[in-house]
């Protein structure tokens, strides 16, 4: 077996914690109780809610009856990570070659930083002094990562750097419990043997341990005694793609913007490229000369290239011209928010068929015309038809302010007009003695519709339905909507949907 190698660990308590006031639009104060549950389990608390007794794999009721004012935070995976990945970039300046082991918790050859820094405890010291306001840090260094994270764990405020001399792990380890192995299963079948303590799974013969828990038992008994073999697995730093253009002095025309973004997005395309990656979502951060900011993720139907990035630049541009630069624009910011492997982004062999060349086609009478001059139809919800047909920019993703899967009653089934007025048209119905048809409290009609006037046109209704009653907010005087609509039939055989509101028809849409 692989010695061990030393390590040095450095441990953030309470990460969760510390992730969530980062973030948190309004931080709880210091001294708050605050606790982060998974599944309804205790995660992570503050130093205020274990105070009043709220520790690691408590219920959530039982944590609330113990601590009444405890602030409950869900977990959140993605927000540690992002929020300890700048912690992770600082170490790197003066540590590289970390392995980040949970967010909260990471890793590194001792041996490097020792030697430059002039030792294990002052390379230790060193970082705890750069992570400097990212929150509480105990550190270790040992035989071992698994040594190094028990022995941070161990550290204290008042000395925050453990050193487990080499060789020394084994009785370091000893009188920890044996729940420290974190394999719930083997801790509780070795506490029903009688082994309670790591000191007392060493002891035990690797042979018999092999016998009874094969591979799984050989592994945890090592680490157990100090001899753990896995060795320190640096990450591999993710390759710089952004670019950053600075205008100086501060630029006002997008023309000239734009001009000046040319080499940046060609050298971006070429960044991307030489790691066989292209961009699909793009981020561009547009910063004024008195520090205004304009920020949006942009798509791409396909994948971005040079002259695209440029487009967007300008398309940004233009949507703030009335908007929040007052100055001029100082510099501009570009990086890939998604990408894609390049091959999976290859033409084909005979071209890429008549979807390459709709999107060529496109993209290009955008680039002309503006942004938000070709658009797609996308069906979001509602009760009204307007509302449902939604026009989105090429390109850009189909985010409807109603979601089509919610249940919507009042709307109108299926099968549905096949024009439909982006405002509804006004038209008179009357009775047959020519006065105008209303619909009363109860759903009522003054009379049956007789004549359809359009468009300066008189016509006879055959058929007609209704009505169907629309009610909407009814809790809200300001936004409360309440409308019938009609399915008519005139006799030349148009049919046509109409909608009474407050005494007056409109057509909303018409079966074509």
């Amino acid at each position: 077996m692989q010695a061990p190698t030393r390590s040095l660990v450095l441990w953030f308590p309470d990460w969760p914690i510390t992730a969530f006031v980062a973030e948190a639009v309004t931080p709880p104060r210091p001294e708050a109780p605050v606790a982060v549950f998974s599944h309804n389990l205790v995660v992570a608390s503050s130093w205020a809610a274990r105070a009043q007794g709220v520790r690691r794999g408590q219920k959530r009721r039982d944590a609330q009856a113990l601590c009444p004012t405890l602030q409950v935070v869900p977990a959140d995976p993605v927000r540690d990570a992002r929020v300890f990945a700048p912690v992770v970039a600082r170490i790197e300046e003066r540590a590289p070659g970390v392995q980040i082991m949970r967010p909260g918790l990471c890793a590194l050859r001792a041996r490097g930083p020792a030697r430059y820094y002039g030792g294990e405890a002052e390379a230790a010291r060193l970082l705890i002094r750069l992570l400097d306001g990212f929150g509480e840090v105990r550190a270790s260094v040992a035989d071992g990562v698994f040594t190094a994270e028990h022995a941070a764990r161990s550290a204290t405020v008042e000395e925050p750097v453990r050193i487990v001399p080499p060789g020394d792990a084994a009785a370091f380890l000893s009188p920890l419990s044996i729940a420290t192995l974190d394999d719930e299963e083997f801790g509780s079948l070795l506490s029903r043997l009688g082994v309670h303590t790591l000191g007392d799974l060493a002891t035990l013969a690797a042979e018999r341990v092999r016998e009874r828990f094969g591979e799984r038992g050989v592994r945890l008994h090592a680490l157990a005694g100090g001899l753990d073999s896995q060795p320190v697995q640096p990450r591999t730093p993710p390759p710089e793609l952004h670019r950053d253009v600075a205008f100086e002095p501060p630029l006002e025309l997008a023309d000239q913007i734009a001009f000046g973004m040319r080499v940046a997005a060609e050298e971006f395309i070429a960044r991307l490229g030489a790691h066989d990656l292209v961009c699909t979502e793009l981020r561009v951060v547009l910063t004024g000369e008195r520090a205004e900011r304009s920020e949006r993720v942009w798509l791409h139907p396909g994948s971005f290239d040079a002259a695209a990035v440029v487009d967007r630049v300008r398309w940004q541009l233009a949507e703030d011209a009335q908007g929040i630069f007052g100055s001029g624009v100082a510099g501009v910011h570009i990086e890939p928010e998604a990408v894609d492997a390049a091959a999976h982004h290859a033409k084909g062999l005979f071209g890429a068929g008549p979807d390459e060349r709709v999107h060529h086609a496109l993209s290009r009478v955008q680039a002309m015309l503006g942004h938000r001059e070709v658009v797609t139809p996308v069906i979001g919800g509602g009760r009204w038809l307007a509302e449902r047909q939604v026009l989105v920019p090429w390109g850009d993703r189909a985010v409807t302010a109603k979601e089509r899967a919610r249940p919507w009653p009042g709307s109108l089934p299926d099968p549905l007009p096949a024009t439909v007025y982006p405002e509804p048209r006004p038209v008179g119905v009357t009775d047959i003695a020519g006065a105008p048809v209303t619909v009363g409290e109860r759903d009522a009609l003054s009379a049956p519709p007789a004549v359809l006037e359009t468009a300066g046109q008189r016509r006879r209704i055959s058929e007609w339905a209704g009505p169907w009653p629309i009610s909407e907010r009814g809790w809200d005087p300001l936004r409360r909507r309440r409308a019938h609509r009609f399915q008519v039939i005139d006799a030349e055989g148009g049919a046509w949907l109409l909608v009474v509101e407050e005494g007056e028809w409109r057509a909303e849409g018409r079966y074509d």
